[in-house]
């Protein structure tokens, strides 16, 4: 058994690290697709604001992140319809809201340096069997729902206005995936931190949409880089004393760089080999 393996706080964070790891691609290709990737961000900032206020009142910190990201979904979702040409506007207005709160809260807890580090950056230490319980409720919760609303969730993706022509509840379904992503961000921020949640929400999605040709198997790659990333993150931040999602983050911009890398060449390689058949062609004809 790997040195790491010995010890109880890692085998919870790797559990917890590949349920983020599923999760967190499910829903991303779907926030990507529709040019949402910032929304992770601004839900991340409110789940600040409500860690900050479980510590100032004493409630269990990713609750008070959950309850105030659901909260600012519902928000988020009625202003993003009330400014549909600029749907920007909403996501910037309650991200400046989002961080300005939760300065405030931090503000007034000035004693918890030490514990707003780890949700700010993720710690390996931190995930502990409660988390781990809530991770995975809300993994079950969320893969749940994908699975029953996926295609639905992907004729949106493709074309909203057509989807809502034949008759589907479109605003039903936008909040339906705005509230998962809040699901998804407040349970995973312990292991990977609640500044760079969103990054797994994001660049496992970006990294498979350059090599792969459907929505499925975009999806199903996407899982594989997310899972890649965790594994070797957690493994190197142990073994280096790395901090896990800063570490997890890096892994994958490097896998993206790579893969865009890879593409580039592939590509650069079938357009000279398709000019090479058709000169031989050429050839062949004379």
């Amino acid at each position: 058994m790997p040195e790491m393996l010995q010890h109880d706080f890692m085998v919870r964070a790797l559990l917890a690290g590949v349920m983020v790891a599923v999760i967190c691609p499910a829903i991303g290709l779907f926030l990507v697709l529709r040019r949402l990737s910032l929304i992770g961000d601004t839900i991340s900032h409110i789940s600040l604001a409500g860690v900050a206020g479980g510590m100032l009142l004493g409630v269990y910190p990713p609750l008070m992140a959950l309850g105030f990201s659901i909260v600012a979904v519902l928000g988020l979702e009625r202003l993003r319809r009330r400014f549909q040409n600029y749907a920007e506007i909403s996501i910037a207005v309650f991200l400046s809201g989002g961080v300005a709160l939760a300065v405030i809260l931090l503000s007034m807890k000035k004693s918890a340096s030490s514990d707003i580090l780890s949700y700010l950056f993720g710690s390996i230490v931190a995930v502990n069997d409660r988390d781990l319980t809530i991770l995975a409720v809300v993994s079950m919760a969320v893969l749940l729902m994908v699975g029953l609303f996926y295609h639905r969730f992907f004729y949106i993706t493709l074309n909203e206005e057509k989807a809502r022509l034949s008759g589907l509840p479109v605003n039903a379904l936008n909040l339906l995936i705005m509230v998962l992503t809040a699901l998804v961000v407040a349970a995973s921020m312990r292991i990977v931190g609640i500044l760079l949640v969103s990054s797994m929400l994001v660049l496992p999605v970006a990294a498979s949409l350059q090599v792969a040709n459907s929505f499925r198997k975009a999806l199903w790659l996407a899982l594989l880089y997310a899972l890649a990333e965790v594994s070797v993150g957690l493994t190197a931040s142990y073994y280096l004393d790395l901090a896990p999602g800063g570490t997890i983050v890096l892994l994958a911009v490097v896998l993206l760089v790579a893969t865009i890398a890879f593409r580039a060449a592939a590509d650069r390689f079938l357009r000279r080999r398709s000019r090479e058949e058709a000169t031989l062609r050429g050839l062949a004809n004379h």
